[in-house]
């Protein structure tokens, strides 16, 4: 990490949901404030390109799956983005036209499968890396696929090394412990959880790993989604944890956006139940006085006791030859 104190960005806000082209608008517009803030990093929750579908997993049950399901899951792919297409450069052309590194959660299609995935882009608009969710959460398995080795990596920016992992693979101690032995030194979580003890978490990480951690989570509410999307229309039978029905303004998500420093104290204080813009300033000398007494990859490591091996392929099982 260079040594000069660089200002990140954590934008706590929600998509356009199932609208790929107007959720791009809202990336552009926000990274737009956060630069002329003075914004180094940009970073995004989960799922913003273009919805964390909440409180549906498309009529999928086991044994059965329903036309209206499928419809929905059509939707769905079609407002997922592809590396390799228009909107992705769009994406990459924020990002140069901002002059800052930008996080963006995105839902990525590939082939015929979705994934939950993370992707980084420097200031000059090149793709640094694409991290996919490795195994995605209870339902979340019925969308999205997994991911595989090669996007667990932490690159060296002119800001520092930057990586991190998304929502619950952050309580895989297996896969922090691959990205600390990368020297992290700024930690990434989109996420979609608003609980408190998430929070902890993102404290616990930073103080284990020496490392800035910036959580990053949407407030999104039902006004946020298609009226009629299934989970908040009136005949169906999914209902407010009240009992009452979904309105416009029921939140689905309160937020909680923070970030934290290598000791495991709050550099930005979490921001609850509104959209908003939070910065911090890190600075290289809190990384260095954080790991005078612990580092978990150096002292604290015994490598002659503990091994860890990451198989960092693609997840290809195919290979054509000409």
């Amino acid at each position: 990490m260079p040594e000069h104190t660089v200002k990140v960005a954590a934008i706590q806000a929600a998509p356009v949901s199932f609208d790929l082209h107007e959720s791009l608008e809202k990336v552009s517009k926000l990274t737009s404030e956060a630069a002329r803030s003075g914004a180094d990093l940009v970073v995004f929750p989960e799922g913003f390109l273009s919805a964390y579908p909440w409180r549906y997993a498309f009529d999928a049950t086991i044994g059965a799956r329903e036309p209206r399901g499928r419809k929905w899951f059509a939707k769905y792919y079609n407002s997922a983005i592809a590396i390799e297409s228009p909107e992705f450069q769009i994406l990459l052309s924020i990002a140069k036209a901002n002059n800052v590194l930008l996080s963006v959660g995105i839902i990525e299609k590939d082939g015929g499968t979705l994934y939950c995935s993370a992707v980084l882009i420097d200031r000059d608009g090149k793709l640094l890396s694409n991290h996919r969710k490795l195994i995605p959460t209870a339902a979340e398995r019925l969308v999205w696929g997994r991911g595989s080795g090669d996007g667990l990596k932490v690159v060296d920016t002119d800001i520092g090394k930057v990586g991190g992992l998304i929502c619950w693979e952050n309580y895989m101690p297996a896969a922090r412990m691959a990205l600390y032995q990368q020297g992290i030194e700024i930690w990434i979580a989109p996420n979609a959880d608003d609980l408190p003890s998430w929070i902890a978490s993102m404290q616990h990480i930073a103080k284990e790993g020496r490392t800035f951690v910036i959580s990053v989570n949407q407030f999104c509410k039902v006004a946020d989604f298609p009226t009629d999307y299934p989970p908040f229309t009136p005949e169906h039978h999914d209902r407010q944890p009240d009992g009452s029905a979904w309105t416009p303004d029921a939140i689905l998500n309160h937020g909680g956006s923070c970030v934290v420093g290598p000791l495991g104290t709050f550099l930005a204080e979490p921001l609850w139940d509104k959209e908003g813009i939070i910065y911090a300033d890190l600075s290289r000398d809190t990384l260095i006085e954080s790991r005078m007494d612990f580092d978990p990859v150096g002292s604290y490591s015994r490598p002659d006791i503990f091994s860890l091996h990451v198989n960092t392929k693609p997840g290809v099982n195919v290979f054509l030859k000409e």
